[in-house]
């Protein structure tokens, strides 16, 4: 329990909490550190800050000081990507140990947070991380808080598994198959290979092995035989996914026994995507869209791909949600609501 007493009488008393000093713009933090002896001369600063009474614990069974409960939480949910950084006022950050992918179990959380004397935020689940970055803000909102509580989230945790974690994103070999006979008879110039270079290299991987074929059923498939023969573990087929009579790049798919996941989706640039099984091997494709748009579903899916994510016809029904563009003048994307 806490004992509630004046400042005044409480020179050689142990603070049992952080005190924050806020001055706007310029200053926000601890002035005093929990497990700090109070001086005589530390009254006059307490007083200047609106301090009168100060807390002093005495835990009763069955009670957990902020401090511990908030690392105790913290170990509770993470999984093996992330690491921990001091708790400071109850409060604890979860940072990605490496590149890699969020992944937050959204159902969990909420179960999580309706617990009560519990605050945790995370960032969009599906957020590609850098090292270091923090991923979770985690506080408990009472000096004291009981350990039934504390229970029930390594209880649940421990049923259902981690509730949030960082998967590495893994350098992967990708082959790339650009259909159209405008491009293979070199009427027009390529503009996909460079776009896709880009957004490989963005997530640590690099195109292996490209072809250029027209728009003919049997050389698409040739192409993509060709590409698993080299190695790919990933490829994406650039163009001819319209319903125009030319574009057979989903026919040419279809042709070496690959399993159509989906092909069109409820996101806006890249409604007519493809996402496709051969063997374990995902086949992706991009439209036209991803030439002229900084932003489509191929940035929404390839990190998870890359992630090694078993992308399923349920996860591309899900992306309608936040799956609309807003088509901003100076695009911001990944911080925007796109995708989320």
């Amino acid at each position: 329990m806490l004992k509630k007493i004046k400042v005044e009488e409480a020179i050689g008393k142990i603070m049992e909490h952080d005190i924050t000093m806020v001055i706007p713009g310029k200053f926000k933090g601890p002035i005093f550190r929990r497990g700090h002896v109070i001086r005589e001369e530390d009254v006059p600063e307490l007083l200047k800050i609106g301090k009168e009474h100060i807390y002093v614990m005495e835990l009763e069974e069955g009670e957990v000081h902020e401090e511990e409960a908030a690392l105790r939480i913290a170990r509770a949910i993470a999984g093996p990507g992330l690491e921990f950084s001091e708790v400071r006022e109850g409060r604890i950050n979860l940072k990605a140990k490496d590149f890699g992918l969020l992944k937050v179990n959204i159902p969990l959380l909420r179960e999580i947070n309706s617990i009560g004397e519990i605050s945790i935020a995370t960032l969009h689940n599906n957020t590609v991380c850098q090292r270091g970055i923090v991923v979770v803000g985690e506080k408990v909102t009472p000096l004291i808080i009981s350990e039934d509580k504390l229970k029930e989230v390594e209880r649940i945790c421990q049923e259902k598994g981690e509730m949030v974690d960082v998967v590495p994103i893994k350098k992967r070999e990708i082959g790339m198959v650009i259909t159209g006979n405008e491009v293979f008879a070199g009427r027009i110039e390529d503009k996909f290979a460079e776009v896709i270079a880009k957004k490989a290299a963005a997530l640590g991987s690099e195109i292996v092995h490209e072809a250029i074929v027209p728009d003919d059923v049997g050389m698409i498939a040739e192409a993509l035989r060709e590409a698993r023969h080299r190695g790919c573990e990933v490829i994406i087929v650039c163009g001819g996914l319209a319903v125009d009579a030319d574009d057979v790049t989903v026919a040419g798919v279809r042709s070496v026994g690959a399993e159509i996941i989906s092909y069109g989706a409820p996101v806006m640039p890249g409604a007519m995507f493809l996402y496709a099984l051969w063997e374990g091997t995902p086949i992706m494709g991009a439209q036209a869209a991803v030439i002229y748009s900084p932003a489509t579903i191929l940035d929404l899916v390839l990190p998870r791909v890359m992630a090694g994510e078993e992308i399923s016809r349920e996860d591309i029904v899900r992306l309608g949600h936040g799956g609309l563009c807003l088509n901003c003048q100076k695009c911001t994307f990944p911080v925007c609501p796109f995708g989320k």
